[in-house]
């Protein structure tokens, strides 16, 4: 979960520190294409033209917030009774998981509409209502998360902290409504990348909870410590939870804790796989399909925040927030080579190098990158059967019959597909192989879905 998170904080970072020099150099080449000609066919690469939607969108989101006024929403939240906002914030996390659901999929509608090669015949309604429909999903996901910290802000700011403690006690409600259920790997995987995402956007929301109070006590450093306790309860809370209940889990399904160790080298060939040559996808991109985190509406709610809690006059505050944004860019960079130093060390300890030599010879629709190839045919030095052992782990099965022999013998496949329990047992009857061919591969879970199955 530690690896997890700073996945996490990774790509929250690309947004603030590398977007908007990547959307610069984009629209620098944009307008500085006639003097170099129109050598491509395109104007932009696929990337370029992916990055200029996301800071277009941001933008547009921020100056939306404006019109959303957070005092009248603190106050109008702060006179409701404990038991109704109890509800309301078990409301709006049940709406988080459903935005995040299928916010990255209306994004990735409109990064393959703007990409799309124009020789292709269109089967959509286009990209400018794919883009309003973006807009209009970040500015929709950013005003629920600002509820949600209003919400967390009334609990901290309540007399006898009765609502904290109620909000807090709904950790332990999750205990109960999943201990109890029965969970196959795929499954614990999935629920392990969401509670990823609901820490690392805990932690964010308290940060917001922090500078409005700040904000309020025109920053005195006293009044921060008065919040201190408060917060480290929260955290405490949280991670005492997830050990509790990953802990019964795997007790209750006999599952090994060794099965950490693959969900770490999964998160990190997903990262590995990314910084290649030939990656099909963002890296943020990934880090949103495996873990349902979208940074994009959780930005926009910071950047709200922040200028609006912290006033910039004088050069000097300009100086500041110049040196800031480096140093932004400098713990970004160091965040991003130890991270992946360590997948590389974690995907060579899980033995999975063989994938990372193969790449799948089919794109998977619906990633950036993949736009311009989105013709792949398999390499010619490989023969059929090789291509489909090598693409087992990246692609939809749709031809089981023609699968099932070759999970037996493909090593790297067997890391991830076989049980438990099954290890030693490879060589067994059809009827055994067929029920291990329904089992999915960790590495084939790329959207976050609340009842844990893939959406192709």
């Amino acid at each position: 979960m530690v690896f997890g998170i700073f996945l996490c904080l990774d790509a929250f970072l690309y947004v603030f520190t590398l977007l908007p020099l990547r959307v610069f150099l984009a629209l620098f080449r944009l307008l500085t294409l006639p003097c170099y000609g129109l050598r491509d066919r395109r104007l932009l690469q696929p990337a370029q033209v992916c990055d200029i939607l996301k800071g277009v969108i941001l933008v547009i989101c921020y100056f939306m917030m404006h019109y959303v006024d957070y005092s009248m929403m603190y106050h109008l939240i702060r006179g409701q009774s404990v038991i109704k906002l109890y509800i309301i914030y078990n409301m709006l996390e049940v709406a988080d998981r459903l935005f995040s659901s299928f916010g990255q999929d209306i994004l990735d509608a409109l990064y393959w509409t703007a990409t799309e090669p124009k020789e292709r015949k269109r089967a959509h309604i286009g990209v400018i209502p794919h883009f309003f429909m973006a807009v209009l999903y970040v500015f929709l996901h950013a005003i629920l998360i600002m509820v949600q910290a209003t919400t967390l802000n009334v609990a901290f700011n309540s007399h006898n902290k009765s609502l904290l403690t109620i909000m807090m006690s709904n950790n332990f409600v999750e205990i109960k409504g999943s201990v109890f259920k029965k969970f196959e790997k795929n499954n614990l995987f999935q629920m392990s990348n969401s509670d990823i995402k609901e820490r690392f956007t805990n932690y964010v929301l308290l940060l917001i909870v922090c500078l409005r109070n700040m904000e309020q006590f025109s920053w005195n450093p006293d009044h921060l410590w008065v919040l201190f306790p408060d917060v480290c309860m929260v955290i405490a809370s949280e991670i005492a939870v997830d050990i509790v209940k990953h802990a019964f889990i795997t007790k209750f399904n006999d599952i090994t804790a060794d099965v950490y160790s693959e969900y770490r080298a999964s998160l990190a060939f997903d990262l590995v796989s990314s910084r290649q040559k030939n990656a099909y996808t963002d890296y943020s991109d990934s880090v949103a399909r495996r873990m349902g985190f979208i940074p994009l509406p959780l930005a926009v709610l910071l950047i709200r925040v922040v200028t609006s809690s912290i006033k910039v006059q004088g050069i000097l505050s300009y100086a500041c927030v110049i040196l800031f944004y480096f140093g932004l860019i400098s713990l970004k960079v160091l965040n991003s080579i130890v991270l992946l130093g360590k997948s590389c060390q974690y995907v060579k300890e899980a033995k999975m190098e063989e994938k990372l030599s193969n790449p799948p010879p089919t794109c998977t629709p619906g990633k950036p990158s993949s736009k311009s190839q989105n013709k792949c045919k398999p390499s010619q030095g490989l023969s059929t059967e090789e291509n489909l052992s090598a693409s087992i782990t990246k692609q939809p099965i749709h031809q089981k019959e023609n699968i099932i022999p070759l999970l037996v013998t493909s090593n790297s496949d067997q890391f991830l597909t076989t049980p438990d329990g099954d290890e030693k047992d490879i060589t067994q009857d059809n009827s055994e192989l067929k029920h291990r061919s329904s089992k999915k591969d960790l590495l084939e879970i790329d959207r976050f879905t609340i009842c844990g199955n893939r959406i192709d």
